[in-house]
């Protein structure tokens, strides 16, 4: 699951690792999410430690006997210099929008991780977190960001990086991978 919104959502600002809460759509988006998917049995929660996913994570959880385990490798991709930026297509030559539109070629900015970068990191907390839990048939949730859940969804789904964007990672969606 993605974090709700937040206000650099709203305005097309990168937001990275920039910790950014939830503006208040996203706390009623991760509220409505939890009576959503109250039914859904979760044995634990791996989430990311910035603010959004936190908040998110609370609140889908809430009234849940739940635990919730954070971790850095969770957290979202870092942008470097670029991170804060607004409406970076309106901006020529901006190489962030590489990033969304070829992540095939995407080798990262200044201060920045690179797509090997964060696969690496993602797959190391596959790996080492969510293999040995499926192994126990633990049912379990993980709370994060878009580039972040895209990695894991390309990794579980053997989908390439050509296609990192196309799962549509929605905010306070669910999304099923095993």
């Amino acid at each position: 699951m993605r974090h709700g919104k937040t206000d650099w959502n709203e305005i097309h600002k990168l937001q990275g690792r920039t910790d950014i809460p939830l503006n208040e759509e996203g706390r009623q988006m991760a509220a409505a999410a939890g009576k959503e998917y109250q039914d859904i049995h979760f044995d634990i929660c791996f989430c990311s430690p910035l603010i959004r996913a936190k908040e998110t994570a609370q609140l889908v959880l809430k009234g849940r006997d739940i635990p919730v385990l954070y971790d850095d490798r969770l957290k979202e991709m870092s942008f470097g210099i670029y991170e804060g930026i607004e409406n970076s297509f309106q901006i020529p030559d901006c190489p962030i929008n590489v990033f969304f539109q070829n992540p095939e070629r995407y080798t990262g900015v200044e201060g920045g991780e690179s797509m090997e970068e964060l696969f690496a990191r993602t797959g190391s907390f596959l790996k080492e977190m969510i293999d040995p839990a499926l192994k126990e048939n633990k049912d379990v949730l993980i709370v994060g960001h878009g580039a972040m859940n895209s990695s894991i969804v390309c990794q579980v789904k053997n989908i390439p990086v050509e296609r990192f964007w196309e799962a549509g990672i929605e905010n306070c969606r669910l999304m099923r991978l095993c």
